[in-house]
């Protein structure tokens, strides 16, 4: 079971995005635009987990690549148990989009729109399970921000003149 995902490839649609995609447009659109500040929905306390795609693509590798006698001696069950795959540590979503603001360059202010719903207040995976595999993950955070804002700067459509 995969924690938030993010990377190439994913959805910086505002309308129809998860919030580290939809935050990086934010950021950069305000940033394009001389804006003084970004609007984020709700009180910006919940807690949200977060995933490099490439790091759960490696994260399965390795689970189909581990033979079941091993899967069986670290995970002892009647039948295979739910594996999560995460970051094992989470952070408040002002903290992130003040993450994504310094990634992409943005300089003005983060403002709540706390009439916007926060929904679930944390959501941290407990990963013991794969990483008593030996598995964990490589791209922190920050960094994997910045392989996103890449992607989104490769991939976004171009702004008529």
């Amino acid at each position: 079971m995969p924690t938030n995902l993010y990377g190439a490839g994913d959805n910086y649609d505002l309308a129809g995005s998860h919030v580290l995609p939809a935050l990086i447009r934010k950021a950069h659109e305000a940033r394009a635009a001389s804006a003084d500040r970004i609007v984020v929905w709700g009180s910006g306390t919940p807690r949200r987990e977060f995933l490099y795609s490439d790091d759960l693509a490696e994260a399965l590798l390795m689970l189909l690549a581990t033979d079941w006698e091993r899967l069986q001696a670290a995970l002892p069950s009647s039948r295979l148990p739910l594996i999560n795959v995460g970051a094992g540590k989470d952070l408040a979503i002002l903290e992130l989009a003040a993450l994504v603001c310094e990634v992409v360059g943005f300089r003005g202010r983060v403002e709540l729109d706390r009439s916007m719903p926060d929904g679930t207040p944390q959501k941290l995976l407990d990963i013991s399970r794969i990483l008593s595999l030996g598995w964990k993950p490589r791209t922190g955070l920050r960094e994997g921000i910045a392989k996103a804002y890449q992607d989104y700067l490769a991939t976004r459509p171009a702004v008529a003149a």
